[in-house]
């Protein structure tokens, strides 16, 4: 092991914090165009790789091993979890988007088929363990960054794994947002084939019109409420996921395998958090904005402890990924035919499962930005679907190869 300049807990937290921070000061300042291809997530997991593996001066600036790391998939993971679910307003995203969300539901549909039938493709060219990176990656395509790191743990993915995941998510996303913004130049042509009815759009317009966002400046009231709420969903996820865990080994020892401490107690509190979202307690403001900033330093800390051996596996994660990819654009194709729905949707509902929260605004403000926050719950639906179906499209790749 390398010796470290900066070992502390603390320190190495603000290091990821600081990390999380600057790429996003930096895009903001600079307002380069590299930024729209290649999203700030990419960087803010890179730049702690080289931090905690590449030694100047014979020591490292942060280690490959911390008590923060473990901190955060124990205890940051379920409240940004909490934080970004408890959003989920489905009445909203169906008056607004209509068959959109059927289209979308079709496209996660794809995203699940494509990464079994991907992998059935290249799995003899990756290690045995790699369904656990495709359960992964089905996390950030079926819902977005969270539930890549909701999925990573649930399945014990190795950090390999995971660096595979990332490497191939941001590969295909160069390639795949491009695809969506230049879609809305052929949206007649599109529209057409698809035998949108000419009133959806007009439709859509007005219901957009009369959504109005009611997330406002939080006062020191509500980060109380939020915080007694999010942590108080936390200790319960703790303090019942061991009993379920081991009720459930009990009950179906053919299930203890599945179900695990650690993924019933994100299960639980996903579950929780969704209940929650259909109270009051989703008139907070501000939660899912504090839920993506954790997800930004809890991806960091990934990078930290990263292992980059696994790279000689990228090739053929990556043409799996793009095997996925196209299986999910044919679902979405049919999605929009099956619905008639105009391209604008079928663009924003892509791009929620592929890009989640981060892409779906940017694709939505190209296309027609009056959907850009009906962009965002469609994202967030992704998020609450992804904790339970991207574990699943793992475990049916794993059984389709008979591993």
């Amino acid at each position: 092991m390398e010796p470290v300049l900066i070992d502390s807990p603390i320190g190495v937290l603000a290091v990821l914090c600081g990390v999380a921070a600057f790429f996003f000061l930096f895009a903001q300042v600079t307002k380069a165009k590299l930024f729209n291809y290649i999203p700030p997530l990419l960087f803010i997991y890179a730049t702690p790789i080289f931090l905690s593996n590449l030694a100047v001066g014979g020591k490292t600036l942060i280690p490959n091993s911390s008590i923060i790391y473990g901190g955060l998939s124990k205890f940051a993971l379920p409240v940004f979890i909490v934080l970004m679910l408890i959003k989920v307003n489905v009445p909203a995203i169906v008056k607004v988007m209509g068959k959109g969300v059927l289209v979308m539901l079709m496209g996660t549909a794809g995203v699940m088929v494509g990464g079994v039938v991907s992998y059935i493709v290249v799995h003899g060219w990756l290690p045995e363990d790699s369904w656990k990176g495709v359960g992964t990656l089905a996390g950030s395509w079926i819902g977005g960054t969270a539930n890549m790191l909701a999925s990573k743990e649930i399945l014990g993915a190795s950090e390999s794994q995971f660096t595979l995941a990332i490497v191939a998510d941001n590969v295909v996303y160069i390639i795949w947002l491009p695809i969506l913004l230049m879609s809305r130049d052929y949206a007649d042509k599109f529209n057409k084939w698809a035998r949108v009815p000419a009133d959806r759009l007009a439709a859509m317009d007005a219901a957009a019109e009369m959504h109005i966002e009611d997330d406002h400046a939080p006062t020191m009231q509500q980060y109380l409420y939020l915080a007694a709420v999010v942590i108080g969903v936390t200790a319960i996820g703790h303090g019942a996921a061991p009993g379920i865990a081991a009720w459930i080994a009990e009950s179906a020892p053919g299930a203890a395998g599945i179900f695990s401490e650690t993924t019933t107690r994100i299960l639980l509190v996903t579950t929780i958090a969704l209940a929650l979202s259909t109270t009051r307690v989703s008139e907070l403001p501000n939660s899912t904005a504090l839920g993506t900033a954790l997800v930004y330093v809890f991806v960091a800390g990934m990078g930290a402890r990263a292992e980059i051996s696994g790279l000689g596996d990228a090739p053929a994660f990556v043409l799996g990924a793009f095997i996925w990819i196209f299986i999910h654009g044919a679902f979405m194709l049919a999605g929009a035919w099956i619905f008639r729905v105009d391209v604008h949707s079928v663009a924003i509902a892509s791009a929620a499962n592929i890009g989640a929260a981060a892409s779906a605004p940017i694709v939505a403000a190209h296309h027609r930005p009056n959907l850009v926050p009906a962009s965002i719950l469609l994202a967030l639906l992704g998020y609450a679907l992804g904790n339970y179906l991207a574990p699943l499209t793992g475990h049916l790749a794993r059984l389709a190869v008979g591993q």
